[in-house]
């Protein structure tokens, strides 16, 4: 190797390691956020995950958070974020200026992770500023296909699963760790008028956004038994989803078992706050605690009920 290309793959180097500090910085400002079972695996896949995040965090921030701008200047900082994601897919490395889009091309040439699912996630962000209501379920469940699945299938093209079977399993625990999350927060979506919970579901329980406006105005409990009903139908619902998908942790290997574990019984417990608080999530959003966790991680070594039978990795 001649002294200009050891220079310029030093320097590589160099900028590759201050791109991924800087995800992995941006993952710790938004730890909850960040899937809990990632501090799970080595150091490597992590900051491929960081990087992942990093990327969804920012498009994210851009379709949703207050101050952002008008949807159309929304919708245009998405479409830049989706240049950068192509140029990160077929510039080589040295050319990639921004460090997250330079660690996110790191880690999809080193684990083969798919221009696909990633700019399904982009695709969901862009349909949050269009859309903020949802007429039915299969609207919503759609919706998960892109904002939530491609997370998970991510993961596992990470660890090198690339099984069909094993990635319907996933999008069984994604969609309703996304739906887990829409429970919990209701009054925070309700606030910025978005509404994930189905509109022909409130109607069903013979609500009206009107009411739930009314319960995020009111400095009392809700215990409106409309509400409750609706909010244990979700829950079930969900909870229901989470077991098509509970035999997923059982069937890769050890490498993935335990932080799969730990995401569905993380999601499993969300559900379980949200009944605990009676389904009033108005006056407090139920959240895991460092002591959840600390059970989790502990139940997490137990094997989830479910069938086991381990699938071999891709080559």
């Amino acid at each position: 190797m001649t002294l200009p290309a050891m220079t310029s793959t030093l320097h590589l180097e160099e900028r590759l390691r201050a791109a991924y500090a800087q995800c992995r910085e941006i993952s710790r400002r938004h730890y909850e956020n960040f899937p809990t079972a990632s501090y799970l695996v080595g150091r490597d896949k992590r900051d491929a995950l960081a990087a992942i995040y990093s990327f969804a965090r920012a498009a994210d921030d851009f379709a949703d958070e207050p101050g952002e701008g008008l949807p159309g200047e929304r919708l245009q900082a998405l479409a830049l974020w989706r240049e950068r994601l192509q140029e990160c897919f077929s510039r080589p490395l040295e050319e990639i200026q921004h460090p997250v889009f330079l660690a996110l091309g790191d880690a999809t040439r080193r684990y083969k992770l798919s221009f696909t699912n990633l700019d399904n996630l982009l695709r969901a962000f862009e349909q949050d500023v269009r859309m903020n209501r949802h007429p039915d379920f299969p609207s919503l469940a759609a919706y998960c296909t892109r904002s939530a699945n491609p997370v998970g299938r991510l993961v596992l093209e990470l660890f090198d699963y690339r099984d069909a079977e094993l990635f319907q399993l996933s999008d069984c625990i994604c969609s309703a760790l996304q739906l887990a999350n829409f429970w919990q927060d209701v009054a925070v979506d309700l606030s910025r008028d978005r509404v994930y919970l189905p509109l022909d579901d409130l109607g069903r329980f013979g609500l009206t956004l009107e009411d739930l406006n009314r319960f995020l105005a009111s400095h009392a409990p809700v215990t409106d038994a409309r509400w409750r009903g609706l909010m244990a139908f979700q829950v079930e619902r969900t909870r229901a989803m989470f077991g098509q998908g509970k035999d997923l942790p059982e069937r890769v290997g050890s490498d993935l078992r335990r932080q799969l574990r730990l995401t569905w019984l993380g999601g499993m417990s969300i559900l379980e706050k949200i009944e605990a608080a009676e389904y009033d999530v108005f006056r407090r959003r139920p959240t895991l605690r460092l002591k959840d966790f600390l059970w989790l991680y502990l139940k997490s070594w137990a094997r989830c009920p479910g069938r086991v039978r381990t699938h071999a990795k891709v080559g």
